[in-house]
């Protein structure tokens, strides 16, 4: 087994999410460059106030949205000491800790970078994971601190959900061709970018959510030695989402780009369209991963 600070960033995954945020410049520059032109100057204003509450609070948002607060040493002492054991592992700055109480079995990683990162585990993953299956969930989830994908992500569903309350907007104010003639067209253009805008930013999301999962799983299992605890824990997981109400399920789909396994996995359709790679391959993969750490040791 690689020594632990021998664990380092995944290339493969460092130029996707170098040549996502190039792509994703072009198409956001476009953009801006036509709410300028159409005259939607306060629009910009709007945008980039909600650009900096993204980058510097979208940690604390996250939280709220899940019901999660930071928990001390005292409050969650085998939930801290795992992570701290795993973060000299790792070789990384040691986060914020973070529970979730909810029923639903998930963790999540947030943060600009290492040095101000939260890990949140939910009441429910850690009722139902033994230790060692919560340690290969928690080392998959500072695994995404140390590639710093967090941000890349965040930056990327930034850009399409803007995009997407631009069309929504731009549809009730003045994107129906009709009311005043110069403003209409301008209203119509700045729509169809959008659009477009939002299409890029969802599949470049999508592509690069997938990956970055697989790099996160790769990191656990160098970090932790046992991939086979990861695979076990993905499981037990998927069984676990299925006892928990639907209604719950879809409440918690804004985050699922963050979350180790997403809510609705299940659902044939949304799949399709999954932020995560099918559970099955990634259990194969950690086989293979297994293999190798076996084989050479």
């Amino acid at each position: 087994m690689p020594r632990p600070s021998t664990f380092g960033k995944d290339t493969g995954l460092q130029l996707r999410m170098t040549l996502t945020m190039f792509l994703l410049g072009l198409v956001y520059a476009a953009l801006i460059g036509v709410i300028f032109a159409s005259g939607y100057t306060p629009l910009l204003i709007i945008v980039g106030v909600m650009f900096l509450v993204q980058i510097f609070a979208s940690d604390k948002l996250a939280l709220h949205a899940m019901g999660a607060r930071e928990v001390s040493p005292q409050e969650a002492p085998q939930l801290h000491a795992m992570v701290e054991r795993l973060c000299v592992q790792a070789n990384l700055p040691k986060p914020k800790v973070a529970v979730a109480n909810t029923p639903m079995p998930n963790a999540f990683a947030i943060g600009r970078s290492p040095k101000n990162a939260t890990v949140c585990a939910t009441t429910g993953i850690m009722d139902l994971l033994s230790p060692a299956e919560l340690e290969g969930v928690m080392a998959h989830e500072l695994a995404h601190v140390q590639n710093r994908d967090v941000m890349v992500m965040t930056i990327a569903s930034f850009f399409a959900a803007v995009a997407s309350y631009i069309v929504q907007f731009g549809f009730f104010f003045g994107g129906g061709g009709h009311g005043d003639d110069d403003d209409g067209p301008g209203a119509a253009v700045v729509i169809l970018v959008s659009i477009g805008v939002y299409i890029v930013s969802f599949l470049l999301l999508q592509a690069l959510s997938r990956y970055r999962e697989f790099a996160a799983d790769r990191g656990a299992a160098v970090i932790t030695g046992r991939p086979s605890a990861l695979a076990s824990a993905l499981m037990r997981i998927s069984s676990g989402m299925e006892r928990i109400p639907q209604r719950d399920l879809r409440a918690s789909e804004d985050m699922a780009a963050f979350y180790i396994f997403p809510p609705n996995a299940k659902n044939s359709l949304m799949s399709l369209f999954s932020t995560h790679p099918p559970m099955e391959k990634r259990i194969a993969a950690l086989s293979r991963l297994e293999s190798q750490l076996q084989g050479a040791s």
